[in-house]
């Protein structure tokens, strides 16, 4: 069926090009359509080449989209095991506590956070690009259009068609008879009915080519518009993520190296983990409690955020009490009526004196 239509359409192009080279030789051709006509063909006839293009363009768009949703949903399947991979070396294989458990496990939580992110931007680019512009290329205003103009094309073939009969009935009627007279008034009506009909039928097809032309040019503007926005919005999320993750990660890596270093001043305050304690004793700062706890003051430089039973809230600034450090890298103290553990590279150790002024000028 198909190479059928493809031959009846090649056939009428034939016909059409013979129509139109033989109103050539009898130099008959401009008179078939006056300027506004033949301006209105050309402006058709661009409005469906620009369309067609814009098609192509859009269907690009779907390609370029669905490949990339597809690359990165397998890269996101990676990440995300490695991310899983992190925490649960993390929970099962590491000390509870320790600096690498707790950078692998920042590690992990970060990248699958990032990894919903670009979830989400990849439902965007299907839903909110992919098939708007596929319904676009597929859809019945711009195959209507099409389908106008073609009629239209077909019309004109019909007319130049008719307008050669014209002429060459006209090339005859000199010694005609009365019934070649009737034919040629007859070929001329038809020709005018023909002629007005077209003339209908390109400005309906202008209008609806106009129409498509602009939805077109607007979709396709605000879904390159929608992409580049759920982009921007990921990136900077990922961004955001990744520079927390990397000012957390070398506090950590701080950290693991204070506890490799043997303490050399009173700012090296190495810590122990929760089930291995060391007092402080014999140190000019060194103080007791009402409970008769040792302690020695010091000043909150990087905030640290519990992550576990037993550990302890800081904020920058803030004042704690050390009761027991180890060398390897916590702290017991307490700040603000509160007990827990807390990494030591955190703070750094002030006099008590001083402090205790400091108090004494702030309470009311």
């Amino acid at each position: 069926m198909e190479a059928i239509k493809r031959q009846a359409s090649k056939f009428r192009e034939q016909v059409a090009k013979q129509q139109q080279a033989i109103l050539k030789q009898l130099g008959k051709e401009t008179d078939i359509f006056d300027d506004d006509e033949l301006q209105g063909y050309q402006k058709l006839q661009n409005l469906y080449n620009s369309t067609r293009e814009t098609k192509h363009f859009q269907r690009e768009i779907v390609r370029g989209v669905e490949s990339s949703v597809s690359t990165m949903k397998k890269q996101l399947e990676i990440v995300r095991k490695l991310a899983e991979n992190c925490c649960k070396f993390a929970n099962e294989y590491q000390e509870a506590g320790s600096s690498v458990s707790r950078a692998v496990m920042q590690f992990g939580t970060a990248h699958s956070s990032i990894e919903d992110e670009k979830e989400a931007m990849l439902g965007i680019f299907v839903d909110q690009v992919s098939n708007p512009l596929r319904a676009s290329i597929t859809g019945a205003p711009l195959e209507d259009a099409r389908h106008l103009t073609r009629r239209c094309e077909r019309l004109r073939q019909e007319v130049e068609s008719q307008a050669a009969e014209v002429i060459k009935r006209q090339s005859r009627s000199k010694d005609a008879s009365v019934e070649s007279v009737m034919k040629l008034k007859n070929a001329e009506a038809r020709l005018t009915e023909h002629r007005a009909s077209m003339v209908v039928l390109q400005r309906e097809a202008t209008t609806a080519m106009l129409s498509v032309e602009d939805q077109q040019q607007q979709l396709t503007f605000q879904k390159l518009v929608t992409m580049v926005g759920a982009e921007r919005s990921y990136h900077v999320y990922a961004l955001n993520s990744l520079d927390e993750l990397h000012s957390k990660m070398i506090l950590e890596m701080q950290l693991i190296e204070s506890s490799w270093k043997p303490e050399t001043s009173h700012r090296n305050v190495n810590a122990p983990p929760a089930h291995k304690d060391a007092t402080i004793s014999g140190s000019d700062d060194q103080a007791t409690d009402s409970e008769g706890h040792d302690y020695f003051m010091a000043k909150v430089k990087h905030p640290f955020d519990a992550q576990a039973d037993g550990e302890l809230n800081l904020a920058i600034d803030e004042y704690v009490a050390v009761y027991k450090v180890a060398p390897s890298g916590w702290s017991e103290g307490k700040c603000m009526g509160r007990t827990g553990w807390f990494p030591s590279a955190y703070v750094e150790r002030v006099d008590n004196a001083l402090v205790s002024n400091k108090l004494e000028m702030s309470s009311p």
